[in-house]
């Protein structure tokens, strides 16, 4: 069973989130990267991204935890499968969030989607049914971004809810988790350039 169920979307430091919580709970967290790492998961997240039945136990099995998309799209699920995690939305301003993945996510999204690729087709399946699939209208991004956020404040019980931005570091997750806070600095992981050197897009920097 999880232990935290991460409700925030991508690019509102949820790979640090990731390292931190493998961690504090000494297991692993499911993250996009694991999907990457365990190319055998990806018939499961296509059949949830098409609307197809799948079963979130087995899905999860062997993580302690779980944080960015595709999981986080499916926070009512999980949260529903597993009603003793914790819900984390991980947050960040909205106009930083929309330049971030439309320097990272976005871009990467766009490139793949025009070699002809199943599983980013379901990604933007899964975009357009529950988020939005406008992936260069700012204005449309930050709205869904935003809209996502209040579902998931209107959707979990206060006592159940943390919501977190990378600034918050180790106090208020180990304070909900009843773990004592490390003695280091909060990982900071996953830059831009980070990301972007990872699927060899070219570097911004100038």
């Amino acid at each position: 069973m999880l232990q935290v169920v991460g409700a925030g979307v991508g690019r509102t430091g949820t790979h640090s989130l990731k390292i931190a919580l493998e961690q504090l709970l000494g297991g692993t967290c499911h993250h996009m990267t694991e999907v990457f790492s365990h190319p055998e998961e990806l018939p499961a997240w296509i059949d949830a991204a098409n609307g197809r039945p799948v079963n979130w136990e087995q899905m999860m099995k062997g993580y302690t935890a779980l944080v960015d998309w595709p999981g986080a799209s499916f926070w009512p699920e999980l949260a529903t499968a597993n009603p003793d995690a914790l819900v984390l939305l991980s947050v960040r301003d909205p106009d930083a969030w929309f330049t971030s993945c439309s320097n990272t996510i976005f871009e990467g999204m766009v490139a793949m989607q025009q070699q002809g690729n199943e599983w980013m087709d379901a990604m933007r399946t899964l975009m357009r049914e529950r988020f939005s699939d406008q992936l260069t209208d700012r204005a449309a991004m930050i709205a869904a971004f935003e809209k996502h956020n209040e579902a998931v404040r209107a959707g979990v019980p206060e006592e159940r809810l943390l919501e977190w931005t990378a600034s918050d570091g180790w106090e208020p997750i180990c304070e909900r988790l009843g773990l004592p806070v490390p003695n280091e600095s909060f990982p900071k992981t996953n830059t831009t350039d980070e990301f972007r050197e990872m699927l060899g897009m070219p570097s911004l920097a100038t």
